[in-house]
């Protein structure tokens, strides 16, 4: 690339010790690059404190390939690495692969093209979406679904996979949001995500072809622990105001569709006892089966949680009409408040029960906590409607103008 070029594309390839696969990863996708993109890219190799032959493979690919170049870290950290080559790069579109080239690289174009046409914000590769052809084996396909079910249901967003390592967001958004991401290592993707659609941005989704590396050295039982932390301190931070989605939001985030027009109270009351009945018959099914295999204590605990979280996600699409990711989180910790009031109302006609009639067998229980389930199911449709759904006033979130970064087109060092 010379000089004189505006850069469109810098693909980042993050690196530890990856001295057996990183000349013939970047040689490939150098390749890839040479025959399907027209606009001027560069391959940056960031590498995040190697110990083995691995950066000095990286200079050599360097000195010999006009369009890679390398920024080198003296600290670990994957995330690390990612937040200060996208900050630093100079290109209208910031993307990166995974070494080890698992998805496979005709995905590129897509990935890319919405965000240089100003279509979209960020772009990622999903294994999990309609059309995607994915090879791996069983325990790390059930925790990649586990996962990104858990991060949908618990932070109200909406795209399928946040651990794909093939992304890429425009240069304008990743200067303003890439400085709020606080983790260094593997939840980077998630927060990065998290943040980007609570903010408002679009998130355009392409299904790859992903094949699962053998030798990868991942943990993903320490991984995917890790990750369920970060999802906690982000939210806290969300619910606190330490993350300023509103003002990223003013800046950058696309304006939605108008809402949905609520129901009439008559018909809100039809929608939520269709949804109250339905949860109610999956409570009572689902306790008679744990009973028999945990104390009814917990049986009750976990059948009204199920049904609780189900019964939200419901309500909040169709009784009362809230689309979008806005407000997302707020409802489902309100609505695990509105769970709380709920499982002790159950919980305490089981006691009640047991009190007077202790020899109350599975049905008896059955039915009082059948019943008890009824009363609190009314008693969450006025907390639903008067306080977790209701309308609030809106105000005009503050302007904040984002950085500057530099150029470096040249080779750093650490």
């Amino acid at each position: 690339m010379r000089s004189s070029e505006r850069l469109s594309l810098d693909v980042v390839v993050p690196v530890y010790n990856e001295q057996e696969s990183l000349e013939s990863s970047v040689r490939v996708l150098h390749a890839t690059l040479g025959e399907q993109f027209d606009e001027p890219w560069r391959i940056t190799i960031a590498d995040n404190a190697s110990t083995d032959d691995t950066a000095l493979i990286a200079a050599r690919l360097a000195a010999e390939l006009p369009e890679v170049t390398v920024l080198s870290l003296v600290e670990k950290g994957r995330g690390r690495a990612l937040k200060l080559a996208w900050l630093e790069s100079t290109a209208e579109v910031v993307a990166y692969v995974d070494v080890d080239l698992s998805t496979d690289l005709r995905a590129l174009p897509p990935l890319v093209a919405p965000l240089l046409s100003g279509h979209s914000d960020i772009a990622i590769g999903t294994r999990l979406g309609r059309g995607s052809r994915v090879v791996r084996g069983a325990k790390r396909e059930f925790v990649s679904r586990s996962y990104n079910l858990i991060l949908r249901r618990a932070m109200g967003v909406t795209f399928t996979d946040a651990q794909c390592g093939f992304k890429a967001m425009r240069r304008d958004v990743a200067q303003r949001v890439l400085p709020l991401v606080e983790d260094t290592g593997w939840f980077f993707d998630t927060e990065l995500l998290i943040i980007g659609e609570r903010a408002g941005l679009r998130i355009h989704e392409v299904p790859v072809d992903w094949i699962d590396d053998e030798n990868s050295s991942v943990d993903i039982v320490a991984t995917a622990t890790a990750d369920l932390r970060g999802l906690v301190r982000v939210a806290r931070s969300i619910l606190t105001g330490r993350i300023p989605l509103e003002e990223v939001y003013a800046e950058l985030g696309r304006q939605p569709f108008a809402p949905a027009r609520p129901p009439s109270f008559f018909g809100q009351v039809i929608r939520f006892g269709v949804i109250g009945g339905i949860s109610t018959l999956a409570y009572a099914a689902l306790y008679f089966a744990l009973q028999f295999v945990v104390a009814e204590q917990l049986a009750n605990f976990i059948a009204l949680l199920i049904t609780a979280i189900a019964n939200t996600w419901a309500n909040r699409r169709f009784t009362f009409r809230v689309r979008g990711p806005q407000g997302a989180l707020r409802h489902h910790v309100q609505g695990l408040v509105v769970f709380g009031v709920a499982w002790g109302m159950t919980a305490g006609s089981l006691a009640v029960l047991h009190h007077y009639l202790p020899a109350a067998g599975p049905h008896h229980e059955l039915v009082i906590l059948t019943a008890a389930n009824l009363a609190a199911t009314v008693m969450r449709f006025l907390a639903l409607r008067l306080w977790v759904f209701r309308t609030r006033a809106t105000h005009a979130p503050a302007v904040t103008a984002s950085r500057v970064v530099t150029s470096r087109d040249r080779v750093l060092s650490s």
